[in-house]
């Protein structure tokens, strides 16, 4: 299946993204907690790139561990400033837009794998996975 990926510059754009991360959660039939959790996190990621980066996109897409495992990536790229202390925006509760810090410490609490890299002057890329067995008891 080939990755949804939205571009991302205004308030809109977040929930073309959402729509799309929806509809493949319940395409794979996530149930209803984790297609929360995934909603949450492309609000988040997508907020973030509108906020801190002034834009980019978000790639949405399946992934298979297994025979038994599939899962939903959620990826949100940008050529923004970067982040340059990713160990301090980890934090909760740490800003540089005055919210309340939820954000990317968040997504890491509701997401099963959580990676970001970034580099100052360059861009940041955040990834996060929610995994779903498919074996049925």
């Amino acid at each position: 299946m080939e990755p949804t990926i939205v571009r991302i510059q205004r308030e809109a754009d977040i929930y073309i993204a959402l729509s799309a991360g929806r509809r493949l959660a319940g395409e794979l039939q996530f149930n209803e907690n984790d297609r929360t959790r995934i909603e949450i996190c492309i609000l988040e990621l997508g907020h973030n790139l509108i906020r801190h980066a002034g834009g980019g996109e978000i790639l949405i897409s399946s992934v298979y561990r297994d025979q038994a495992t599939t899962g939903i990536v959620v990826e949100a790229r940008d050529q923004g400033p970067g982040i340059p202390d990713i160990e301090l925006a980890m934090r909760d509760g740490y800003s540089t837009t005055h919210s309340l810090g939820a954000g990317l410490p968040g997504v890491r609490r509701l997401m099963d794998e959580f990676q970001i890299h970034s580099t100052p002057g360059v861009g940041t890329m955040v990834r996060a996975v929610k995994w779903r067995s498919m074996r049925r008891y």
